[in-house]
Order: C-alpha cells, then sequence, then structure tokens
C-alpha cells in the first residue's frame, strides 16, 4: 500500500475526490484503494467586517491516493475526469516515501486542528484607514499580527511618521 500523487485541474481536486470515491464504492475496491485526500488547511479571513473560516488547499492541483501499485486501480483513477496524471515516470507511478507521507498527514492533521488567521496585508503594503478617528489617513504597513488581527500602520500625522495599532476591518489595500 503506497500513497501516491495525483495532479488535477486546479480547482477540481474535491470533485475529483468525490466522483473516485464514488466509482470506489460501486466498483468495489475499497481494499485496492483506501483512501483520497485533498490537503487542506482552515484559516480565517475577514470579508466586510466579518471573520470567515474558510478551507484553502494547501497543494493546488494534487490529491493524494493512498492504493496498492495495481494496474485496474491506475486506470480507475486516471479515467476520472479532471485527473490529469500520476506524478512519476512516464510509464509508473511512483509512490512517496514514509517521512513524506508522515510529514503531509502531520502537515494536515495540525492545520484542520487550529485555525489559521490569513492575512490580508503585507509588510510595507500602502493602505488606507476607513474607520475609526484616523478614518481617511493613510499609510504603511509597518508590522503584522495575524493571531490579533490587528496590523501596525505607520501614517503622517502633522508632518511626523506615527505608528497606530488598527484592526484587519479597519483598514483597506490601496
Amino acid at each position: 500500500m503506497g500513497f501516491y500523487i495525483v495532479h488535477t485541474y486546479t480547482g477540481k481536486e474535491r470533485k475529483v475526490k468525490e466522483v473516485l470515491e464514488k466509482k470506489i464504492a460501486e466498483l468495489g475496491l475499497e481494499n485496492i484503494i483506501k483512501r483520497v485526500l485533498v490537503p487542506s488547511e482552515r484559516v480565517l479571513k475577514v470579508k466586510k467586517a466579518d471573520l470567515i473560516a474558510q478551507e484553502r488547499k494547501l497543494y493546488p492541483g494534487y490529491i493524494i491516493v493512498e492504493m496498492e501499485e495495481d494496474e485496474e486501480a491506475f486506470k480507475l483513477v486516471n479515467s476520472v475526469y479532471g485527473v490529469t496524471h500520476f506524478l512519476g515516470t512516464r510509464n509508473k507511478p511512483i509512490p512517496l516515501d514514509e517521512e513524506e507521507v508522515k510529514e503531509i498527514l502531520n502537515q494536515i492533521e495540525s492545520s484542520q486542528q487550529r485555525v489559521k488567521p490569513e492575512t490580508p496585508f503585507t509588510k510595507g503594503e500602502a493602505v488606507k484607514v476607513i474607520s475609526g478617528p484616523f478614518s481617511g489617513f493613510t499609510g504603511t504597513v509597518e508590522e503584522i499580527f495575524p493571531e490579533r488581527r490587528r496590523v501596525k500602520v505607520t501614517v503622517t500625522i502633522f508632518g511626523r511618521p506615527t505608528p497606530i495599532d488598527l484592526d484587519f476591518i479597519e483598514v483597506q489595500p490601496i
């Protein structure tokens, strides 16, 4: 039993997983193909002043299939719409090493347990303050604190650069 990386059309990973799992159940191949994974992590995004938890794919365009090295299984996976190919040589897919598998599974498990805040800004980015006492001021991002959903912005007040600490929803990129 090995883990194989399958290249899919980007954005079709979930659909490929669903179709593949359905075909496995229909054909009774659960003993040959154990599981299909779409490595992803949960992130918090700020949208219109709301905090929304979303799934973000760790490896867009790829899924991982745990299966036996079987010609019928390879053909089944390749027959699913959205699958382009297995990673490996032209004639034979190459399974992942044990160490690589452990690393990927740990990454998936740890990212599902904690929700990682997504930072909508980068250091040095120009932003505009849209609410609060400094509304209308523009400045640059100096520091980002994703776990607190805050950003330190330097704005010019009375000709002097002044750092202010703001929430993600109080600023927007210019």
